[in-house]
């Protein structure tokens, strides 16, 4: 016979949390892609072209993850819906994960090679370069979403989940947590001594920028990846009310990154602020 499976302890807290945060955060992120436009157009500044990408992933990933996955496919439908839809929501779910992840990346990557390079920067920084690369990030976040097609939720897994569950849920973790992380963490660290050696303000509002986002990703999605790796090898999401509830709650800590970033931008940039402005007026 069948195992009993974990109850859902927080009931209908996540429905109203998401509808809350898209209904919230997708006017501001929408507000921020207007206002970052404005000054990607004006500034030819290759850092605003990337926080402008930054704010159209987390646009998709909000439509798609927290609108389309979490309200509109699993709350009101409640999972009625054929396979083939819900394959493909998972795809472009992933994709938008993904995005926003990469061009992060790129984010970061950039103001390494600004601060650390800066011939060379002048020399390959600019406008339309810079838009090709975030379209080949774009593109390679749909190739690498496409696998995804076969990705099952933790509460459909088999038990003890396939080789093919175990993979994907590897690739996801490596792909949007643990290589990127890796990444931030040694650019990051060269670009925090490079600027306490020149003990100068050049690049600082960027480079705090940088740090800040990166720093608010690495904390957010940290829950979700532990309890992924504790569904693989610890206890069953399906059947450990704990960890079921842990995961509820890191979906909903991890998809708070996607309305943080307009908040950031406002503390540390008053060039930013200061379009908005314009942008409301």
């Amino acid at each position: 016979p069948e195992l009993e499976r974990s109850p859902c302890l927080v009931g209908v807290v996540p429905i109203v949390y998401y509808s809350l945060l898209l209904g919230l955060g997708l006017p501001v992120n929408i507000l921020t892609a207007v206002a970052l436009s404005r000054l990607a157009t004006r500034t030819k500044k290759s850092s605003y072209w990337y926080l402008l990408a930054l704010t159209t992933s987390d646009i998709l990933t909000q439509v798609f993850i927290i609108f389309v996955g979490f309200i509109l496919q699993t709350a009101i439908l409640a999972r009625a819906v054929p396979s083939a839809f819900i394959h493909t929501v998972n795809v472009l779910e992933f994709t938008a994960n993904h995005a926003s992840t990469w061009v992060t990346v790129l984010l970061t990557v950039d103001r390494y090679v600004a601060l650390c390079h800066p011939l060379r920067y002048r020399a390959v920084s600019y406008p339309r370069r810079t838009r090709r690369i975030i379209a080949a990030v774009f593109a390679a976040a749909l190739a690498t979403g496409i696998p995804f097609y076969w990705w099952l939720d933790v509460w459909r897994d088999a038990e003890p989940p396939t080789a093919l569950d175990t993979a994907l849920k590897w690739l996801h973790c490596v792909t949007v947590y643990f290589l990127p992380c890796s990444i931030f963490l040694a650019t990051n660290s060269v670009i925090i001594r490079k600027l306490q050696r020149r003990r100068r303000a050049g690049g600082g509002k960027t480079t705090a920028l940088l740090l800040a986002v990166t720093t608010v990703f690495v904390v957010l999605w940290a829950p979700r990846t532990v309890v992924m790796m504790c569904h693989l090898y610890v206890a069953s999401v399906r059947r450990d009310w704990r960890v079921h509830l842990a995961l509820d709650i890191a979906n909903m800590v991890a998809m708070l990154n996607t309305s943080l970033n307009f908040f950031l931008y406002c503390f540390v940039s008053q060039t930013f602020r200061r379009t908005v402005g314009e942008v409301l007026r």
